[in-house]
Formats: structure tokens, sequence, C-alpha cells
């Protein structure tokens, strides 16, 4: 890990991890993994309750196989929710570990950040008795993407960040790039605008943390797995149509649309 681009907490957390282990008896274990980026992490409860009755975290424990992130994030989120009632813990977010660490880098959060997803598992197989393992896959290859083209439809079809007025884009057809779980919650929300919002993912599988899953299985969003945008053309200073390479057939082929986002994209 590189210093220049982790704070202090994040440091202190993957060099010094809080709660590292196995709760031999656990009363609810929680597994995820990032496919995509090989981080693996399992998380382990243990239930009590407080003077008022209610279900509280008693203790809690994880283990994590992965990049320094995963680890830092795994050990913040034990300390944050310890003795917290489940009710509050499952409302942790990855936006709210990640702003405990006092941040992390975009292209983390995205990949590493799994520790609340893990935790809401481990909550589930306690109160609902589902397995354990959850898969969370997103894209991880947003920073070194370069996407042809792109620069000159800049505000004519493409964007870098999300329209000021959704509205523009009633009854287009959309291409929302995978950057992460922002971008695939902008394109379930694009689907109340038009019924042509397409995803292009570098996951073998539906991707996002598990609430989104959930939302995008359940909408008529058109997901274009193992594939990644690589061209952007039109004429007339409009976007007519996209290439896409395809990683399972290593093949390109065209795609017709007529708005394509791309959050947060640094070429």
């Amino acid at each position: 890990m590189k210093s220049t681009q982790y704070s202090d907490k994040v440091l202190d957390h993957f060099k010094n991890p809080r709660n590292v282990g196995e709760i031999d008896d656990a009363d609810g274990v929680g597994q995820v993994g990032n496919p995509v980026c090989g981080d693996l992490m399992w998380i382990y409860i243990k239930v009590g309750k407080n003077d008022k009755g209610e279900e509280v975290i008693d203790d809690i424990k994880f283990k994590t196989f992965g990049c320094g992130s995963a680890i830092s994030t795994s050990s913040m989120i034990t300390e944050m929710v310890k003795g917290m009632t489940l009710d509050d813990a499952y409302k942790v977010t990855r936006q709210d570990v990640a702003d405990e660490l006092d941040g992390l880098p975009p292209i983390k959060m995205h990949c590493s950040n799994l520790a609340a997803d893990a935790l809401k598992a481990a909550i589930d197989n306690y109160r609902l008795g589902t397995k354990p393992e959850v898969e969370v896959v997103t894209s991880c290859q947003l920073d070194a993407r370069v996407i042809l083209g792109i620069e000159k439809f800049i505000g004519k079809g493409v964007y870098y960040e999300v329209p000021t007025d959704l509205e523009e884009l009633r009854e287009k057809r959309i291409l929302v790039v995978d950057s992460g779980d922002d971008s695939l919650e902008l394109a379930i929300k694009l689907t109340e605008y038009s019924g042509r919002v397409i995803v292009v993912t570098s996951a073998k599988s539906i991707p996002g943390n598990v609430e989104i899953r959930k939302d995008l299985k359940h909408s008529d969003i058109k997901i274009l797995q193992q594939s990644e945008l690589i061209e952007v053309e039109g004429e007339l200073d409009e976007v007519e149509k996209v290439v896409i390479h395809d990683y399972d057939e290593d093949e390109n082929y065209e795609l017709f649309v007529d708005a394509v986002i791309v959050l947060d994209y640094r070429g």
C-alpha cells in the first residue's frame, strides 16, 4: 500500500487489524467474495441482548484474503458495530466504513470495500438462515480504461457525472458503464425514464452489492457481462453507437445507443 494514496487510519488498520479470527460457535456467518479482484472475506458474529432486550452484536471477528483496503475495511467494521443493535448494524453502508477510515481511493471503494456486505450476509444468516456465501462483483478496471472517441461527445450524449435533469434521457437508449454501486444505482433509477437501459460490466455475473443485485435481477436492464466499452462513435456531434469488446468471445461488436454514462471516467 502506498501511503500517498491511503489515510493514516487505513494504514493503521492494515498494519494492526482488529478482531482477526473466527468464532467457533458463531450465531451468524457472512462470506463475501469479489472474483474480479480476488478479495474474499468472512464475518462471524455472536448475538446477545442489551438491557432493553434488543439483539446486539456481542462479539465479531473476521478473516480476509485480499488487498490492504479489504483488510482495513474488515477491521474497521468490526470496531464500528461491536455492541451495536442488529437493526443499526444492518444499516451500515460501504460509505459509512469508508468515512470512518477517512476515505478510500475510488477504485478501492468499488472493488475491495465489501465488509458491509459481509456483515449483512452474517446478519441474514442469523436471522433468516440464509446461506452465508454471497458473491459481490464490480468492474475494477475504470482507472486504466481508455475509451476511443469519448471526449468528442462530452455534453453531446456522453456523461461523466449524473445528469442534472434525468428527464433529458427519457425514452433514449442508454448505456451505463459499471464503475461501482453509484453507477448501478443510477442505471436502476433511469428505468423510470427509459425502458432501454443497458449496463456493461467486466464482471462474470450480475454486479453490485446484495440489494443492487436484487434490484437488477427484477429490472428490465440488459446486462452485458464480461464486456468493456472501447469506443464511442457518431456523426453531427451526436452519439450514435458504441463498440463493445466481449471478453468471453474475444470479439468486438457494435451497439446503437443515444447516451453513454461513464461516471468518474479518467482516460
